[in-house]
């Protein structure tokens, strides 16, 4: 989302951080356990295949591989600035060409353009592949290597690849093209057919991959199930799979002055504000009134009603996830302390994966630049997101605000919504997630199974639109998305758990033919 680090203001509201999830809200009967069963994924079995000839072509091709993800990375194509943007597109369909895609193209939408390509293997079974292709902003003052250089240097974890887009999304996704290029060179084609549609606006909440969606629905619903190639491993090497994501609802609220008060034009000397309004702490008025006074409870009416209760199959996997769930090391990953109100274990994975979220992203007012200038600012506006847990969709959240609000007597208070999209999720019995267990399992690297993730991509497009599976995940480590430093590891230290670039490219060689005959898709 589009970052506002100059114009970050009205300091003293800091502490309405809008950011947790609400204390109690959920601890009715709906969202009592009923099972103390626990999910094993040892149970899957492992894929038996290997591809030996195509793993050694892996790693021939290291370096060349490696430069493929340094020549994505060192494109900028960043969303919020339309940077980058058009030429990144390009590359992405000229590289799907170059892979023997009969079909490619830059489709335009109402904003950034998507791109589709087709690879027909004159298989059974079709693999749709989702990717994003844009990026965060950067602060490059902020960032030890500078983010659009791509290059590796040396860190605990090994050799890393230092860019924005390394980990989110461009770095495995290239990764899975090697492994696609690999495949090809060695056995001339694939072992599924596959669709790709990408889109340039993931980091802007997606708001015309429908668009995209719809120009290509009827085929898209052919296909056997959507993949989302994700470095997934944590620092220790440990793996994880994710079945679908929170909703997602972005809006800017605002405060103009008007008949309520405040200046209606423009700024106006700071004195008069004896006399006059000031529609920057109206703001903050109207902020305060959707949460609790510490900020962890939203008191929106309505707000938690709609979220779904955990399923039997889905407190069976939070259920597994409590046993390796480790607050301290992901609190120290975050550098912060505690989670709100001391939770641990697995009453944190239930306050983080199913209670519903408001965060203010950014605000600005008046003036924030260095020196002193005494006014009473004209309008002031906060960038707001709303995670949404399974149940609760972004037009009947907005719709609640709204309400909200006006009840409170805000009804002068401008809500203009950016984006939204409501959940998505699959179930684990899928044989697409099935296959994708198998292949982890393979190696050893049973992974932590969440029914979803805590943040939010567009995948509802694929399960409630399109009524297709969903699964994303794969092997490899990175961090610092969205944030300075971002990095995917290349070359882990030798025992580290980790998988580097050739370890990540071979799984998903394994992926695409476990889809394709181990586990078959129904």
């Amino acid at each position: 989302m589009k970052k506002l680090p100059t114009r970050f203001g009205l300091a003293a509201v800091a502490t309405l951080c809008l950011s947790a999830s609400a204390a109690g809200q959920l601890s009715d009967e709906r969202f009592r356990f009923t099972t103390a069963e626990k999910l094993d994924a040892t149970q899957t079995s492992a894929y038996a295949g290997s591809h030996d000839a195509i793993y050694a072509y892996v790693d021939e091709h290291f370096e060349q591989h490696l430069a493929n993800l340094q020549r994505w990375l060192r494109q900028p194509s960043v969303s919020a600035q339309n940077d980058g943007i058009q030429e990144m597109a390009e590359m992405l369909r000229g590289d799907l060409e170059a892979l023997g895609f009969e079909e490619t193209a830059v489709v335009p939408t109402d904003g950034h353009p998507g791109v589709w390509g087709y690879y027909d293997a004159g298989a059974e079974r079709t693999l749709m592949v989702y990717m994003m292709y844009d990026v965060q902003p950067v602060n490059p003052e902020d960032w030890e290597s500078h983010p659009f250089q791509a290059n590796v240097i040396e860190s605990d974890l090994g050799e890393i690849l230092m860019a924005r887009g390394a980990t989110n999304q461009k770095g495995p996704e290239r990764a899975f093209l090697n492994a696609i290029e690999s495949i090809i060179a060695v056995e001339g084609t694939l072992p599924v057919n596959l669709m790709v549609l990408a889109e340039g606006e993931e980091e802007l909440g997606s708001p015309h991959y429908g668009q995209l969606v719809e120009q290509f629905a009827d085929r898209l619903r052919t296909a056997d199930g959507a993949f989302f190639p994700f470095n997934s491993q944590d620092p220790a090497g440990n793996s994880a799979l994710s079945l679908g994501v929170k909703g997602i609802l972005y809006i800017e609220i605002e405060s103009t002055g008007g008949d309520w008060g405040g200046p209606r034009q423009a700024e106006i000397h700071g004195s008069y504000k004896a006399i006059v309004d000031s529609p920057a702490l109206r703001l903050v008025q109207a902020l305060s009134s959707l949460v609790s006074k510490d900020g962890n409870t939203i008191l929106v009416p309505g707000y938690y009603d709609a979220v779904r209760p955990p399923t039997d199959e889905e407190q069976r996997l939070i259920n597994a996830m409590a046993d390796t769930w480790n607050d301290e090391a992901q609190q120290a990953s975050l550098g912060v302390r505690q989670w709100i109100d001391g939770v641990t274990g697995r009453d944190a994975i239930m306050r983080y994966l199913y209670h519903p979220t408001l965060n203010i992203n950014g605000m600005w007012s008046g003036y924030t630049d260095e020196g002193v200038k005494t006014i009473l600012p004209h309008r002031a506006t906060a960038k707001v997101d709303s995670r949404l847990p399974y149940g609760l969709d972004p037009d009947s959240a907005l719709a609640m605000i709204r309400r909200h609000l006006d009840s409170e007597g805000f009804s002068d208070i401008t809500i203009r919504k950016l984006a939204g999209y409501p959940a998505a999720q699959t179930s684990v019995d899928a044989p697409l997630v099935q296959a994708a267990i198998g292949v982890f399992n393979k190696y050893g690297q049973t992974p932590e199974i969440s029914p979803r993730l805590a943040g939010s991509a567009p995948f509802y497009q694929f399960t409630e639109r399109l009524g297709l599976p969903l699964v994303f995940g794969g092997f490899g480590h990175g961090s610092g998305a969205h944030a300075p430093n971002e990095y995917m590891v290349i070359t882990p230290k030798e025992g580290s758990g980790i998988s580097g670039l050739r370890e990540i490219e071979r799984a998903y060689v394994d992926l695409l033919f476990a889809l394709a005959s181990q586990h078959p898709i129904t």
